[in-house]
């Protein structure tokens, strides 16, 4: 097919929607009713969940059938305790191997994966496995939390849902994320940050055909949570200063840093302890066992470690921690975490972040000024998730809702947004990405409005171009001279053909002229360049944006385009190639790059009063001429 023309030789350009702010269409209206159903079923999802881990927590550490909540650090087994997050993990274990690998990990990366890799498609026995799986691992003593598995299982159902509907991968990943926001929202009552970590760590867009869905999925999940779990906040506090003053700010910096730090260690001794499982001559299948041996053993030395740890969460932002419960969950807690997520069994990391990080401000509090009950606690519980996991609007609102102590406001940016800082500067990774990094793939994080938005094909175009006369006689062609251009030699793939008023009446490309060449002078049959135009060639108009120009080149596999404004089909004006946009990219480059003063100040010489303009000239001097 010659490039520049369209298939058929005609057609012209699709009507396309008129520009404005966003690029939502009427598809938004049925995505959110999806979303709204997928809310409710997320719901009684986590509800399912949450039962199923007390279900396997009263039958592994107290032997009896019940779906009331219970601590494992509360039994009786003494030394045997070892045993019961082994027998868990090797039930995992043969799960992972003979049901469906997807449900080792903890459940993030995953979702991410299946989003930017596999179409947004999970397996219908992921969404079965993945709680099951969690719930004996969490039920079993394993230090995790019940979020992730929840998002993971949500977005299953959702993609299950979505991919029963003839509907894009796009929309199945609005889905997707719809049901694991709901399932976070559902499991913390925290609509707000659950659509918040939607946006920062699973749809890599912000747009309203994924925003809506997916907030209306989070907010229908919160509603029935009041009448399945109960209503929040999960973690309420008493009403904290609304001004710690400057001095209590600069600490909050501190305790930023503080939790970059640790949420660095964390990160680097999960993937240690992963490396070191890879190392082992053993199938992975026997590896969350050995991870298990050492949680049981932590569970011997320090039984509050054992499980998700919400009640010692409630005991350090209550500000009622000893320092054994504090220097417990900084060692203990954080070690068989790191070795038992590192073997690759099944369970979330939320919970766990926020514990180690409530610890971390345990310890701050006992240097730091009082400015309340459990006011460290909280800013290293939303400081870690910003630096760990690099959410860091995610943190702080997810604090918020699960405390609703909004004076705390100021102290959770400060703190949030330090240690965010602090991991972007000295990690390449987050927890969560670098499973997938490590799987060969990479994610960006950053959101930024493509240069393609807003620049337009009139800034890009070339108008210095050759176009050939429609009465062209093609024994002409035989002379390459002729239709060179100033850089000599056929630099141009694509020539738009005039009439003798210089209206366009097609394209011609540079492989058709060289075909007509060398039969152009015996054959009379063929005689002007009209006679073999390619008529209503697919065209560009100036105001384009140039995303709409790539995907038209994109869809069509045509790489040049005649530009024409829209009032005047028939008048050149440019022409626009596809090493055109890489004009744009270098701009955007440039932008990002490229240092210089703007502003320059002058001073005027010793013993000159006069003031001097932005110019150099005297300031009296520049009124003059101004009046004048």
């Amino acid at each position: 097919m010659p490039i520049g023309v369209s298939p058929d030789r005609g057609g012209g350009v699709t009507a396309e929607q008129p520009l404005g702010d966003f690029t939502a269409t009427r598809r938004i209206v049925m995505l959110s009713a999806i979303a709204v159903v997928l809310g409710a079923v997320s719901a009684f999802l986590a509800l399912i969940l949450l039962r199923m881990i007390a279900f396997f927590t009263n039958l592994f550490f107290f032997g009896r059938l019940s779906t009331s909540a219970v601590s494992p650090a509360d039994n009786n087994l003494g030394a045997f305790v070892i045993l019961i997050p082994i027998i868990g993990a090797l039930i995992i274990g043969m799960m992972a191997r003979f049901g469906s690998e997807r449900i080792r990990g903890h459940g993030i990366p995953e979702a991410i994966e299946a989003i930017l890799i596999g179409g947004s498609r999970i397996q219908p026995r992921v969404a079965v496995l993945k709680p099951l799986s969690s719930a004996i691992s969490i039920g079993s003593g394993g230090p995790f939390g019940a979020e992730g598995p929840i998002i993971m299982t949500g977005g299953a159902f959702g993609s299950l849902v979505a991919q029963f509907f003839n509907l894009t991968s796009a929309e199945r990943k609005t889905l997707l994320v719809a049901g694991a926001a709901a399932g976070m929202s559902a499991t913390f009552a925290s609509p707000v940050a659950a659509v918040l970590l939607a946006v920062e760590l699973l749809l890599f867009e912000w747009k309203p055909r994924s925003l809506v869905p997916v907030a209306l999925a989070s907010a229908t999940a919160v509603i029935l949570r009041r009448y399945l779990l109960g209503m929040g906040p999960l973690f309420p506090t008493p009403i904290h200063e609304a001004y710690i003053g400057p001095w209590g700010l600069i600490l909050c910096v501190v305790a930023g840093l503080l939790a970059g730090g640790l949420s660095a260690l964390l990160t680097a001794m999960v993937y240690a302890a992963e490396d070191a499982f890879h190392r082992l001559p053993i199938h992975w299948m026997w590896w969350p066992a050995i991870g298990g041996l050492v949680v049981g053993v932590g569970g011997l030395i320090f039984p509050e470690a054992l499980g998700v740890g919400y009640d010692v969460i409630e005991t350090l932002i209550s500000g009622k921690a000893t320092n054994t419960l504090i220097l417990g969950v900084l060692l203990v807690k954080s070690t068989i975490w790191a070795v038992s997520l590192g073997s690759g069994t099944s369970g979330g990391v939320l919970a766990p972040l926020l514990m180690m990080g409530g610890a971390l401000g345990g310890l701050e509090a006992l240097v730091f000024p009082n400015h309340g009950p459990g006011f460290w606690p909280i800013i290293g519980m939303a400081a870690i998730l910003g630096g760990t996991m690099r959410a860091p609007l995610t943190g702080i609102v997810f604090t918020l809702e699960l405390t609703h102590d909004v004076n705390l406001l100021l102290p959770l940016l400060c703190a949030t947004a330090v240690a965010h800082g602090f991991t972007v500067l000295i990690m390449r990774r987050s927890i969560l990405t670098e499973k997938i990094d490590r799987r060969g793939f990479h994610v960006s994080r950053e959101y930024a409005v493509d240069p393609l938005e807003v620049l337009f094909v009139r800034d890009v175009m070339r108008t210095e171009i050759v176009a050939l006369p429609a009465e062209m006689p093609l024994d002409t062609v035989l002379e390459p001279q002729r239709i060179r251009d100033e850089r000599g030699g056929f630099g141009q793939g694509l020539y738009p053909v005039l009439d003798d008023h210089e209206r366009l009446v097609g394209v011609v490309t540079r492989s058709d002229l060289r075909g007509i060449v060398p039969s152009a002078s015996g054959n009379g049959h063929v005689r002007t360049l009209k006679e073999i135009v390619y008529e209503h060639p697919l065209v560009a108009f100036p105001d384009e944006p140039l995303r709409r120009v790539i995907e038209r080149m994109a869809t069509t596999g045509l790489t040049r385009f005649p530009v024409v404004p829209r009032d005047q089909p028939d008048k050149l004006v440019g022409m626009i190639t596809l090493a055109d946009f890489l004009r744009a990219r270098q701009r955007s480059l440039e932008e990002e790059r490229t240092r210089e003063r703007v502003l320059t100040i002058r001073f005027p010489a010793r013993g000159d009063d006069r003031l001097l303009s932005s110019n150099g000239t005297s300031a009296a001097a520049a009124a003059k001429s101004r009046n004048r």
